[in-house]
């Protein structure tokens, strides 16, 4: 095998804007290297930067071989390129989501060789495809100022998207290389059936040999091959199985396929995972069961962890999983906007045990059904669900995101609804069809959202069946409360914005621009009246902050409270309710967004606030009438919860109200019901849960609008001491204080943050710094020092 990674020379189609590029990587990240180009995420400099998807580049490397026959392997070329070896075309691609693979041997020399690959512009090329279609085919136009996206298999937020930037990068996302001709084991897809204690693993190999050896935990079988394909079925007894985080451990396995000398291995768990939908009395249920279990999904929607895939590093992206692990997340969704990930991302998956719910790289357009592009898509999707079938971590394959809904949103589809229809159906039929031939047993949900197979409701308001996407709140101005109107069978997409923490803010933007008015703010909010949004709500719910760092951590505590009010109210329905994942976990760039986790990895308060309403056992204030009943829920083994309830007034001081012990299992129940006139005007509702594990938590409920409460200033005093690779902070308060927060002057993560904090209850927490050695600088807020304007 000879490895073609490395450093390429990139030039325009002039041969101008001569720069080295690194293979794997992106032209754009390449140019701004070399110095050709101003940072793209800095300021504005988006805008002067889109020359660059107009032109055709040239990657061109040289190399020397033995001269010997061998195939060029690619995978991720993004996205149409012609691929010359010593001037001769040897591949012709459109679609970066394949792997490619051509027999180049009649075009290889022995001694230097030079191979080359022209990008053509994705805007022109997009446009000629457009024109072609036998009718229109729409784009969001609201989301992506590039145009005709929806023409290119390549991500569709590449061109441009309501939390990212519109650049359409090129370049390579995997591995170019050269292999010898010979036989070969090409994908293995696995199967599993559990049942009285044992499981049977079905597995076929493809493969080029005679025959083939499959081994799984100390047990062998052989098989023939036939046709290319070779099946074999391994029964393991009593077997050590995968569970997803919070539910027991990650048990993974190695298989391992020999064919003579050629020997292919995959790291499997062995799992039993059901997607259940089933007609009820409600409509249809929706919900995932794993090893004979029915395990809440909790979590959020994954998107593409950096606009320009060559900043994309393992490390960074296992730091983003495992923040979703530690926020007690059980499930990411890998949104059909983006890309189809490589396989060290889905093997990270495994081993932390967040399952994953896999869209199909088509969102929110509507999309072509020609026979050119049926059979690119076939191709496509037969290529990616051999590639990753075998991983614990899927949990379901989907069709597409919002292409339903997307047939109500453009003037051509709504007056021939027919037309479209027909043509959304051929190519979901086209998608279905090939992942079922690929990977019979895979778990398969048609779209998200989707009431169910063959229907095509408006799964954005109505909450009966299948997965719903709840979007009112933020696209239509509902108050908070909205959230506990709906009682979803599973919410795979709601959302609150934010602005992003000041760290990241400082890597867009001088202080002249701290304001959210001002050009470049503005330019780092892609969602139309997404500022305007966030200040009208604070104006709802609190007392208008002072200056502009106290109005970026007031927007992470109110999308905080937006999220958890959510969140908590549905896990308090199930088994009703069976899953909530946050739109989304983590950002593409800096910039004002729906994220939990900033750009880089930092938390945001949402996502110290979901490590606590995620928790395993939560109880959860939900108003009733002039009633707050207080609900328990316990995602693991059944067991005795202890509440207490008390009202608490501004000074701190509390009395109590109600206190008892119960039985708390996977479906939720009232433990206790408080009378909202048992409170003054100036109590809030808190309580705290324990169990006979000794973990301990609590909440505080505020009946009224925070702007009602006449908060005070807490005097908060920090106490700062320094261990081994972390600091202590001890924090105490002389009155309520109300979503405390601390913020570091370097990058790291606190245990806790967005806390209330009661007088004569000192709160203990840690901050383990990014880069040990420097001593922080911390800064405090609470919900007083930021609206009442005290230090």
């Amino acid at each position: 095998m000879l490895d073609l990674a490395g450093q390429w020379a990139l030039s325009d189609e002039s041969g101008g804007d001569a720069v080295a590029m690194q293979v794997p990587g992106d032209g754009i990240s390449a140019l701004h290297a070399a110095g050709a180009i101003a940072d793209p995420y800095w300021g504005r400099n988006e805008y002067d930067l889109r020359w660059i998807c107009e032109r055709d580049w040239v990657l061109t490397r040289r190399f020397s071989s033995d001269g010997a026959a061998a195939e060029l392997c690619i995978e991720g070329l993004d996205t149409i390129a012609e691929v010359r070896l010593n001037g001769a075309l040897v591949l012709q691609a459109a679609n970066a989501f394949r792997r490619w693979r051509v027999d180049v041997s009649a075009h290889l020399r022995a001694g230097e060789n030079e191979i080359s690959i022209r990008f053509a512009s994705v805007v022109r090329e997009a446009a000629r495809l457009q024109a072609e279609q036998p009718f229109p085919v729409p784009y969001a136009a609201q989301n992506c100022p590039i145009s005709n996206g929806n023409m290119i298999r390549k991500p569709a937020c590449d061109f441009g998207w309501d939390w990212n930037i519109a650049l359409a990068p090129f370049g390579i996302w995997g591995g170019i290389r050269l292999e010898p001709v010979a036989p070969r084991i090409r994908d293995i897809i696995v199967s599993q059936r559990h049942h009285d204690g044992r499981a049977e693993v079905t597995v076929e190999v493809l493969a080029d040999g005679p025959a083939v050896s499959v081994s799984l935990c100390g047990v062998t079988a052989t098989a023939a091959v036939v046709a290319g394909r070779a099946r074999a079925i391994l029964s393991i007894e009593t077997p050590d199985l995968w569970w997803p985080a919070g539910q027991g451990t990650q048990a993974l396995h190695q298989l391992r396929v020999t064919m003579g000398e050629v020997v292919a291995t995959r790291r499997i768990g062995l799992r039993q995972l059901d997607l259940v939908s089933e007609p009820d009395a409600a409509g249809r249920s929706f919900g995932f069961r794993i090893n004979g279990r029915d395990a809440f999904a909790k979590g959020a929607n994954w998107i593409p962890a950096d606009a320009l895939h060559g900043r994309i590093s393992e490390a960074a992206v296992r730091d983003l999983l495992q923040s979703a692990v530690d926020a007690h997340m059980n499930m990411i969704r890998v949104w059909g906007g983006g890309r189809y990930e490589p396989d060290w991302f889905y093997d990270l998956c495994d081993e932390l045990g967040l399952m994953v719910w896999q869209d199909f790289m088509f969102a929110c357009n509507l999309y072509p059904s020609t026979p050119t592009f049926l059979a690119e898509v076939d191709a496509e999707v037969r290529d990616v669900v051999a590639r990753i079938n075998h991983h614990a971590c899927l949990a379901v394959w989907c069709g597409d995101n919002e292409l339903i809904g997307a047939l109500t949103w453009f003037d051509e589809s709504r007056k021939d609804r027919d037309r479209y229809l027909v043509s959304y159906d051929r190519l979901n039929r086209t998608i279905e069809t090939a992942l079922q031939q690929t990977a019979p047993a895979a778990n398969w949900w048609p779209s998200s959202p989707s009431p169910g197979p063959l229907a095509f409701g408006d799964a954005w308001h109505d909450d009966s069946s299948g997965d719903m996407h709840f979007w009112s709140v933020w696209h239509e101005g509902r108050d908070f409360d909205h959230y506990r109107d709906v009682s979803p069978r599973f919410c795979s997409e709601f959302g609150f914005q934010s602005y992003p923490g000041m760290a990241a803010i400082r890597r867009f933007a001088g202080r002249e621009d701290f304001n959210i008015a001002a050009p470049v703010m503005e330019s780092h909010q892609k969602n139309a009246g997404g500022n305007a949004r966030i200040a009208e709500t604070m104006f709802r719910y609190f007392r208008f902050p002072v200056g502009f760092e106290n109005f970026v951590y007031l927007s992470q505590v109110q999308q905080g409270l937006a999220i958890k009010t959510a969140v908590t109210h549905w896990r308090s329905l199930t088994p009703h309710c069976q899953g909530a994942l946050i739109w989304q976990l983590n950002d593409t760039w800096p910039v004002c967004s729906w994220a939990s986790l900033d750009h880089g990895g930092a938390w945001k308060l949402l996502h110290h606030m979901a490590q606590q309403f995620f928790q395993p056992v939560l109880v959860s204030a939900v108003p009733v009438g002039d009633m707050i009943e207080l609900r328990a829920v316990n995602d693991a083994q059944a067991g005795p919860v202890t509440l207490r309830a008390m009202a608490v007034d501004m000074a701190g001081a509390t009395r109590p109200l109600a206190e008892m012990t119960a039985e708390v299992g996977t479906a939720a129940q009232v433990l206790a019901r408080i009378s909202r006139h048992d409170m003054a005007a100036q109590e809030m509702l808190a309580f705290t849960w324990e169990t006979t594990t000794g973990a301990r938590s609590g909440d505080v409920f505020a009946p009224q609008p925070y702007k009602h409460y006449d908060l005070r200033d807490a005097k908060i005093d920090l106490q700062v001491t320094e261990k081994a690779g972390f600091f202590e902070i001890t924090l105490t308060a002389q009155a309520l204080a109300l979503f405390v927060a601390l913020e570091a002057d370097q990058p790291g993560r606190f245990s806790n943050n967005a806390f209330a904090l009661f007088p004569d209850y000192p709160a203990t927490l840690r901050f383990t710094p990014a880069t040990p050695g420097v001593a922080p600088h911390f800064t405090i807020r609470d919900l007083h020092s930021a609206t009442y304007g005290a230090a």
